[in-house]
């Protein structure tokens, strides 16, 4: 214990008697390790503003939406053309083993009022399972059913945001509001759902029964056709066989042969969102990365300073080395120094980084999140620049001559 305990006094009384010159052999450290937490807290935040999204759209999601067709030589966009139906959608859920549930859904926009309020708004017609399949629950009152859907009810459910809008502090269930100005009577608030990955606000929405859309607010050549079709796999191992049974299913219905381009297209949303995610993480670590070069200058600074007090001290250690200390002993203080200035550095970067993260958070309203790993991680990686960039100082410490380091003057 003594062995260890020694050069841990020494060093300590040697960063004592030079305080300025031991805080600005810190500072490279101090920086380096604040602004490696700051990025990776500011990394994390964006991973987990996306891994929120991600679970507010739903589990195990694929969107089928109409394709692109072709008449005269021009080619219409994806989605030109109203080429699904609430058919297909019926024969999906029934037909692919793979799939749990399916939603036809239509949308469009309009104006909404109640009272002396109105505000224009996203209109999405859709039936029950929708609702199970987005993870998306009732806050108050009751959801759509299928017996609204197959009436064609006037009834309709109201997101967060245009509740608050229409409302304020009003309860809106029970009242009667006019949406493109036909009468809807209110049955449900929806639970707050928060941004899309998009950025778009989904809680600014109105949902309606499906054939109540189709019918009287968003107008159609072809009644029976959807916007699109949102489906739900059984499990997240079965989303490719899923996504393969639509297109087989689809392609028969649609009579789409080898030499035809399908009039569809099978989107695999938790698999585009997931890339985002991990390229989030990926921007993450550059982030932390580039921050750590600090660190890596800030060691060089460390090994200069402790170049300069070796050879301050050469009369010091020459008189240790003639009472009896061994190099060992040497090499063991000036190793220690090196190690106890980038901890203590690594300790103040900490504060600083966590701090500096918080403002971040306070001003621009970015969640950030300082994991355990990161601050462990962060003490270990200046323990260890402090061990690589003072083992060379230490090192030529401890083979100094002893009789013409007593002569240095």
């Amino acid at each position: 214990m003594t062995n260890l305990t020694q050069p841990l006094r020494i060093a300590l009384r040697a960063l004592r008697i030079n305080k300025l010159r031991s805080f600005l052999t810190m500072l490279g450290i101090i920086i380096g390790i604040a602004a490696v937490i700051a990025m990776m807290a500011v990394g994390s935040g964006a991973s987990y503003i996306i891994s929120q999204q991600i679970a507010s759209i739903g589990s195990n999601i694929l969107l089928v939406i109409p394709g692109s067709l072709t008449s005269g030589g021009i080619r219409t966009g994806s989605g030109g053309v109203q080429t699904l139906t609430y058919d297909d959608a019926r024969a999906i859920q029934h037909e692919c083993p793979s799939v749990a549930l399916a939603s036809p859904t239509v949308r469009g926009s309009g104006q909404v009022v109640y009272g002396n309020q109105n505000w224009s708004t996203l209109l999405m017609g859709s039936t029950p399972e929708m609702f199970i399949i987005r993870d998306w629950p009732v806050l108050r009152g009751r959801t759509i059913t299928s017996s609204d859907v197959d009436s064609a009810a006037k009834v309709c459910l109201l997101g967060q945001t245009v509740a608050q809008i229409l409302f304020g502090s009003e309860d809106p269930l029970g009242k009667m509001i006019r949406i493109k100005k036909v009468p809807f009577t209110v049955v449900g608030i929806m639970d707050r759902k928060g941004q899309s990955p998009q950025g778009t606000d989904q809680d600014d929405v109105i949902f309606v029964p499906l054939r109540t859309a189709q019918r009287k607010l968003i107008g159609s050549q072809f009644p029976n056709t959807v916007g699109a079709i949102l489906v739900q796999a059984k499990s997240e191992e079965l989303l490719g066989r899923a996504e393969e049974e639509i297109t087989t299913l689809l392609n028969q219905r649609h009579r789409i042969n080898g030499s035809k381009e399908p009039d569809f297209t099978v989107r695999n949303l938790s698999e585009i969102l997931a890339v985002a995610e991990q390229s989030a993480k990926a921007m993450s670590l550059l982030l932390g990365a580039v921050a750590s070069i600090s660190l890596i200058v800030g060691g060089i600074g460390i090994m200069n300073i402790m170049l300069v007090s070796v050879t301050e001290r050469t009369r010091e250690i020459g008189i240790r080395m003639a009472i009896g200390a061994k190099r060992k002993d040497i090499l063991l203080q000036f190793l220690t120094e090196a190690v106890l200035l980038t901890i203590m550095g690594g300790l103040i970067g900490i504060t600083l980084g966590a701090g500096g993260a918080m403002v971040v958070s306070r001003l621009l309203s970015w969640p950030t999140l300082i994991s355990p790993l990161s601050i462990t991680i962060a003490v270990l990686f200046s323990g260890a620049v402090g061990i690589f960039f003072g083992f060379y100082p230490a090192r030529k410490a401890a083979s100094l001559n002893p009789i013409e380091a007593l002569r240095y003057e």
